[in-house]
């Protein structure tokens, strides 16, 4: 199944005091982790300035968030804008460096028939996250802040939950300890 691929990574980053999805696990920024497991569907990186280069060197559409203190919710209405028009959408977080190709492709096989699908294991929810285009007509109504969540859950929609253990659905980079666990943990061996 194709989709377009939406990368949300205009956070601020306050916890990490520096431009965390440049930072390098096993040698490999954080951010390039991410687009490496879509760099085989369109993909728009919805970021910070800072990110245009780096974005834009790895073949990926660019668009620049001047508001990121509005939340994830207004990040995915400027990919979403940007995005192929009859496309569905399949969302990373830029800060999710475990993600991996093989996560992409058991997402959008699963998500066949449905509005929504994403990874959940044991009651937590996780990414990518597909929107199929019923999903996306919804995108623009949703309030400003995270509330992306909203737009998941919602019970008029088709939602497929796949029961998906694998850590790259889950593992953030949220502050520096969480940096280095995946560091001293991980290192070098991840593909």
């Amino acid at each position: 199944m194709k989709a377009t691929a939406v990368v949300l990574a205009a956070g601020e980053a306050r916890r990490m005091g520096r431009q965390k999805l440049l930072l390098e696990i096993g040698g490999v920024p954080i951010l390039a982790r991410v687009l490496r497991a879509c760099e085989h569907l369109p993909t728009v990186v919805v970021g910070a300035p800072s990110l245009r280069a780096f974005v834009e060197e790895r073949g990926a559409r660019f668009v620049a968030n001047p508001a990121p203190e509005s939340g994830m919710a207004h990040s995915l209405a400027l990919g979403d804008a940007e995005a192929e028009a009859g496309m569905p959408l399949l969302v990373l977080l830029g800060d999710k460096p475990l993600v991996t190709r093989a996560l992409v492709e058991h997402v959008l096989a699963g998500a066949d028939g449905a509005d929504i699908c994403f990874p959940q294991h044991e009651g937590v929810g996780g990414h990518p996250v597909y929107f199929s285009l019923r999903a996306r007509e919804r995108i623009a109504c949703l309030p400003r802040g995270d509330s992306i969540q909203l737009l998941r859950d919602d019970p008029t929609l088709r939602r497929r939950v796949l029961d998906i253990s694998e850590i790259g659905a889950y593992a953030d980079v949220d502050d520096s300890e969480a940096l280095e666990r995946l560091q001293i943990g991980i290192g070098h061996e991840i593909p």
